[in-house]
């Protein structure tokens, strides 16, 4: 079981067992705060994620989003979150909590997101819907938290809100026991027959190698939209230069065949991006690939290896799901499934948040990404 997921579990006992709600209040970030951004999100209630990095922020601001720093604050603790904002006209402005807000469990988001609207109104910013997307497992008690705090469900937008966790705090012995024996039989004759992993140092001739490695995969089985290159580039270049990605090929023929791009945040380690030649002659390369990349994650501190993306755990067998093979392969290291809470508006005006829903949202994508050329989220 993934120490996340055990975690969740004990702090739902813990609030059916515990004293009354936590009351919240937010703000933006000062100027230290922001310069030592990282730091404060891995220190969040449940570590922080990857998108609500500064790294990330990079990457966001100026492309169609202005990027906000805001802090929940609550006694015994403080929750930093990336805000993405985007303003309409007539409507106003949308805030994305992406990832967020990290509370300590559902039960604490009502109180949070009043804090939010409360702030959002007191400086007039004309916030018409927040965007909320926690990182909480979902399950019958997340459920009515959620509905408690008037929150509706939208359409998800993340990969990984479902997902396969591994555990990998233990020793590389034990994580290897862990795994499937399909995935240690690959892995093994992988090595046995020679296969080697490289890890690359970042620049354009290592974005194009795994760019154009994504683009056969997406080409070949169309299970996602694939982002333009100048869009990876800038994403690999914002966690490499801060020392948080970390690339890893195999090659076939003097080629790349199969490669990842996998940051580690915190004690969080995130399989990003990944592709591979189709038809290779090599078994078990894109197994030893996962796993020379999860004995890296250990040796940069991270105890949770998050494989980024599968069906739903109630869908993982269906074969009609766009994302089944990505799943059957990734749940070859971890069998558990675990299906986060997903998306939903926190509604601060609801005529405007109707009129956003009723069709406004999908004509302003509709002209968002044929002005900008890139995806709307």
């Amino acid at each position: 079981m993934s120490a996340r997921i055990q975690t969740h579990r004990n702090r739902a006992q813990t609030r059916l067992d515990t004293a009354p709600l936590r009351e919240f209040t937010a703000r933006f970030a000062t100027a230290e705060e922001i310069e030592n951004w990282d730091k404060h999100v891995t220190a969040n209630p449940n570590g922080g994620n990857m998108l609500q990095s500064a790294a990330y922020a990079s990457v966001k601001n100026g492309s169609g989003w202005k990027v906000r720093f805001l802090v929940l604050e609550a006694p015994g603790n403080s929750s930093y979150n990336l805000v993405l904002e985007k303003s309409f006209p007539v409507l106003g402005r949308l805030w994305y909590l992406i990832k967020g807000p990290d509370v300590a469990a559902a039960a604490d988001l009502k109180a949070a997101l009043e804090a939010c609207a409360a702030f959002a109104r007191s400086r007039k910013l004309n916030v018409f819907t927040i965007k909320v997307e926690p990182d909480i497992i979902d399950t019958a008690e997340a459920q009515r938290d959620i509905q408690a705090a008037g929150l509706v469900k939208a359409p998800n937008i993340q990969s990984n809100d479902s997902t396969a966790l591994l555990d990998i705090s233990g020793s590389s012995e034990d994580v290897f026991k862990a795994i499937s024996s399909r995935a240690r039989n690959a892995i093994r004759r992988a090595e046995r027959e020679g296969c080697q992993v490289v890890r690359q140092e970042q620049g354009p001739e290592t974005y194009r190698a795994l760019y154009d490695l994504m683009a056969d995969t997406v080409n070949a089985k169309g299970s996602m939209p694939l982002r333009s290159y100048d869009y990876y580039a800038k994403f690999w270049d914002e966690f490499c230069n801060r020392g948080q990605g970390n690339f890893f090929f195999v090659y076939e023929d003097g080629r790349p065949s199969v490669g990842a791009f996998v940051i580690n945040y915190g004690a969080k380690a995130t399989y990003k991006d990944g592709g591979s030649t189709q038809n290779r002659k090599q078994y078990g390369d894109s197994h030893l690939v996962q796993w020379e990349a999860i004995r890296r994650m250990q040796e940069l501190g991270c105890t949770e290896y998050d494989f980024c993306g599968t069906p739903p755990a109630a869908r993982i067998k269906d074969k009609t799901h766009n994302l089944y093979g990505m799943g059957m392969f990734k749940t070859s290291f971890t069998k558990t499934v675990t299906d986060f809470v997903g998306c939903y508006d926190y509604v601060l005006s609801p005529l405007r948040h109707k009129l956003w829903t009723s069709g406004g949202e999908k004509v302003l994508r509709r002209i968002e990404t044929a002005r900008t050329g890139q995806q709307f989220y």
